[in-house]
C-alpha cells in the first residue's frame, strides 16, 4: 500500500491524474466581528477524504494551514459538517475518520482590521480509492469585509502604549506593520507564480520550441518544398476553399505528429528518469554524440536518411488525393525533412526530457509542430505571397552550417554536466569558455565567407542580412573574452562552469562584496573539498552537521536544495544572489546547501532508507532528495526554505527560481520573523 501511496504521490505532483475533489469558498458573517469560512468539498463517488485528526502513523490527515495575517484571528478548531465516518484501515492497522460525497469544513474567525482583507492559506489532503491513495495541496482565498469602523479613541491608544511599555514590547507595534503589507503582496505573487515547478518556465521552453520549428523553415530540406506542397494543394482544378482546407489539415497534422512524440516523452518520463538524464554520464555522452553527430551531418560529412519503404508507402498513399492525402503529405514531409528537423527535434526533447514537468514535452513539440506548418497553412490560404519570397540558393545551406556551429557549441553542456557530476576536473572555466570563443569565432569567419565547406557556393559579396548577422557573432565573441579572466557572464550563465571553476580570475582583485554580518561557521564543513557556494559566501553541506552548528550560533537557517546541471540554480546564483543587497541579506542566515543528484557513495553510518520507497539510499544525492521530498514533499530545484535553529519553518512555503524582488521580500520575511 504505501508503495502505491508513492506511486500516486508522484502522478499527482506532475498532474497525471485529475483531482477527485472540488472546493467552493464562501464567507458566513456571525455578530460580534465573528465570520465562517466555509469550505465546501465536492468529493469523486470514487473516492474517499480524511478528515481533520486521527492518530498519527497513518495516512495525511485533511489540514487546513493559513497564512499568518494581523486582519483576523481564528477561534477554535475546524468543523466538519457532516461529522466523519470513523472506519479501521487494515493498511495503516488505525481507526481513521474519512468523509465521501459533499462536507463542509468550517472555520470561526473573529475580524479585527477595519478594512476589507484576504485570507490566504493551503488545503493539505488526501483521498483515496480502492486501491491507492493521492496526496494534494489547494491553494484557497477567501475576501472578507472589515469591521465597522469606531471612532478614534485617544485612552484606548494611550492603554496600548503603556501596556505595551509595561511589557517591555515596541511601541511602534500599534502602528500598522508596512513589512506585513510586504508579505502579504508576496504571498499573492508566490501562489500564482511558484506552484513548485517555477524552476521550470515552461512559456520560455514553448516560445523556444516555436523559434525551432520557424528555424527548421530555414533549411535546404524544407524551403524548396514549399512550392511542391503548395502546388498540390491547388492541383487538379480544387476549389479555393478545399485548397484552403487542405492547407489547414497539412498544417495541424505536423503539428499533431510532433505533438505525439511529446506525449511519448511525457508519459515515459518521471522524477528519477529526468534525475538520470540530466545527471548520469551515460545519458550525457549519448546526448553529447548525437548532437555532434547532428553537426557533423549539417557541416556536410554525411546525410541522415530514414528507410526509403517507410517514404515511399506514405508517398503513394498521399498521391491518391482527398483531403486525407493532406495528412499522409505532412507524413512524408517530416519524414523527407528529418535530416534538417531531427536535430531542432531532437535538442528539444533532450531539454524536455530533463525536466519535471509533464506538460513541458507536450506543449513544447506540439508548438514546434505548429510553428514548422504555419507557413504552409498561410502561403495555402494566399498563394501569391510565394512569388515574394527567396529562391532557393546557396544561402540554405549556410543555415544549415550556422545551425552546427551552434550545435556543437550546446554539445559542450553535456560534457560539462559529466565532468561536474562526477568531479572530473577536465574543464576549467577558462577552457570551457575559450572553446566556445573558438566556436564561434569559426562561424563568424564563416559567415564573411572566409571559410568554406564542400556544399557551400562562392561568396563574392555579404549581404546586409549576413552583415547583421557578422556583427552579432563576433559580438557575442567579445563578450566572452572577459569571461576568461573571470568575468561573471550574466547572460549564459546557465550554461558555464561556475566562478568556482576558474582559475585565473582578475575579478576576484576588484569586485567589492559588501558584508555587514560576519560569517561564522562551527569549524571546518563536511564536503567543503567538494562543494562550494557562490560569492565567496561560507556555509555547510550536510543538513545534520548545518543545523547542530546553526543551534550553537542560534542563527536561522537559509536551506538551498540544488543540483549538477540545474540551469535555474546557476541564473538563481549568478542573476539574484550576486545583487548587493541579498548578499547582506544571506549573511545573516547560516546557509545549508544540499546537492539532490551528486554521485558520491557515503559512509556506511550516514545511509539511510527512504520513508517513501522504502529503498537504502547511500549517496550524497539520494540522501539530499529523500530528505526533500519527505520534509518538503517537492523535488523542484532550485528550492529555497528558510529554517529557525530547532528546524522549524519560518515561512509557509519555499520558493523555487524567482526574480530579485521576490526574493529580497522572502528573506527579509525569514528574518522579520
Amino acid at each position: 500500500m504505501k508503495k502505491i501511496v508513492v506511486l500516486s504521490l508522484i502522478f499527482a505532483t506532475f498532474g497525471l491524474n485529475a483531482n477527485p475533489v472540488k472546493w467552493l469558498y464562501s464567507v458566513n458573517p456571525l455578530e460580534g466581528n465573528k465570520a465562517e469560512l466555509i469550505f465546501s468539498a465536492g468529493i469523486d463517488p470514487s473516492y474517499q477524504l480524511y478528515g481533520t485528526e486521527f492518530p498519527s502513523g497513518g495516512p495525511r490527515p485533511t489540514e487546513f494551514i493559513f497564512d499568518d495575517s494581523k486582519a483576523f484571528k481564528k477561534i477554535g478548531k475546524i468543523k466538519e459538517n457532516p461529522a466523519p465516518k470513523i472506519k479501521f484501515d487494515q493498511d495503516f492497522g488505525i481507526n481513521v475518520a474519512v468523509h465521501s460525497g459533499n462536507v463542509r469544513f468550517i472555520q470561526t474567525i473573529e475580524i479585527l482590521s477595519e478594512k476589507e482583507f484576504t485570507i490566504l492559506g493551503t488545503i493539505d489532503y488526501m483521498v483515496c480509492d480502492e486501491s491507492s491513495c493521492f496526496p494534494y495541496d489547494t491553494d484557497f482565498k477567501f475576501l472578507v469585509k472589515g469591521r465597522p469602523q469606531t471612532p478614534f479613541n485617544t485612552d484606548v491608544l494611550n492603554k496600548q502604549i503603556e501596556s505595551k511599555e509595561q511589557n517591555n514590547d515596541e511601541v511602534i507595534d500599534v502602528i500598522p506593520d508596512l513589512a506585513d503589507i510586504e508579505e502579504k503582496i508576496f504571498i499573492a505573487a508566490t501562489i500564482t507564480n511558484n506552484s513548485e515547478s517555477s524552476s521550470e518556465n515552461i512559456w520560455w521552453f514553448i516560445l523556444l520550441a516555436l523559434g525551432a520549428g520557424f528555424a527548421c523553415m530555414l533549411t535546404p530540406c524544407v524551403f524548396p518544398m514549399i512550392p511542391l506542397t503548395i502546388s498540390f494543394f491547388m492541383s487538379g482544378g480544387a476549389k479555393r476553399s478545399e485548397s484552403i482546407l487542405k492547407g489547414l489539415i497539412f498544417g495541424f497534422s505536423i503539428a499533431v505528429i510532433y505533438g505525439l512524440l511529446g506525449v511519448v516523452v511525457a508519459i515515459t518520463k518521471s522524477p528519477e528518469l529526468a534525475n538520470v538524464l540530466g545527471t548520469h554520464w551515460i545519458a550525457n555522452l549519448i546526448f553529447f554524440a548525437l548532437f555532434v553527430t547532428f553537426a557533423c551531418s549539417f557541416f556536410g560529412l554525411f546525410e541522415l536518411k530514414l528507410p526509403t519503404g517507410l517514404s515511399n508507402k506514405l508517398d503513394a498513399k498521399a498521391d491518391k488525393g482527398g483531403l486525407i492525402a493532406a495528412f499522409f503529405m505532412a507524413v512524408v514531409l517530416t519524414l523527407v525533412s528529418f535530416s534538417c528537423t531531427g536535430p531542432f527535434a531532437a535538442a528539444l526533447l533532450v531539454e524536455a526530457a530533463m525536466g519535471t514537468s509533464v506538460l513541458k514535452p507536450i506543449l513544447g513539440m506540439f508548438a514546434f509542430g505548429f510553428a514548422f506548418g504555419l507557413p504552409f497553412m498561410i502561403l495555402s490560404m494566399s498563394p501569391a505571397l510565394m512569388e515574394k519570397m527567396p529562391k532557393s540558393g546557396g544561402w540554405l545551406n549556410s543555415v544549415k552550417v550556422v545551425f552546427a556551429f551552434i550545435l556543437l557549441a550546446f554539445a559542450m553542456t553535456f560534457l560539462l554536466t559529466i565532468d561536474t557530476v562526477y568531479n572530473l576536473h577536465l574543464f576549467t572555466r577558462e577552457v570551457y569558455i575559450g572553446i566556445w570563443i573558438v566556436i564561434f569565432s569559426l562561424m563568424g569567419f564563416y559567415l564573411l565567407g572566409k571559410i568554406k565547406f564542400a556544399h557551400d557556393s562562392d561568396v563574392k559579396h555579404i549581404g546586409v542580412f549576413r552583415l547583421f548577422l557578422v556583427i552579432a557573432t563576433f559580438s557575442f565573441v567579445m563578450y566572452l573574452i572577459p569571461g576568461l579572466f573571470g568575468a561573471p557572464l550574466k547572460m549564459i550563465s546557465s550554461l558555464k562552469p561556475p566562478m568556482s571553476a576558474q582559475q585565473f580570475n582578475l575579478q576576484k582583485q576588484v569586485v567589492y562584496t559588501p558584508v555587514i554580518f560576519e560569517q561564522k561557521l562551527c569549524g571546518t564543513p563536511k564536503w567543503s573539498d567538494k562543494f562550494h557556494l557562490p560569492h565567496d559566501l561560507q556555509g555547510y553541506f550536510d543538513f545534520e552537521e548545518g543545523m547542530a552548528c546553526a543551534q550553537q550560533l542560534g542563527k536561522p537557517v537559509f536551506l538551498v536544495f540544488t543540483g549538477h546541471g540545474c540551469k535555474n540554480c546557476k541564473e538563481m546564483e549568478a542573476n539574484v544572489w550576486s545583487d548587493p543587497e541579498v548578499l547582506e541579506l544571506l549573511n545573516q542566515y547560516l546557509i545549508i546547501l544540499l546537492n539532490t543528484n551528486d554521485k558520491t557513495v557515503l559512509p556506511e553510518s550516514e545511509w539511510m532508507t527512504s520513508k517513501l520507497d522504502g529503498k537504502l539510499k547511500k549517496t550524497i544525492g539520494k540522501v539530499n532528495y529523500t530528505l526533500q521530498m519527505e520534509r518538503f514533499n517537492t523535488n523542484a530545484l532550485p528550492y529555497y526554505m528558510i529554517l529557525d535553529s530547532a528546524g522549524n519553518p519560518l515561512t509557509e512555503k519555499g520558493v523555487g527560481a524567482v526574480n530579485k524582488k521576490d526574493f529580497i521580500v522572502f528573506l527579509k520575511k525569514g528574518l522579520a520573523r
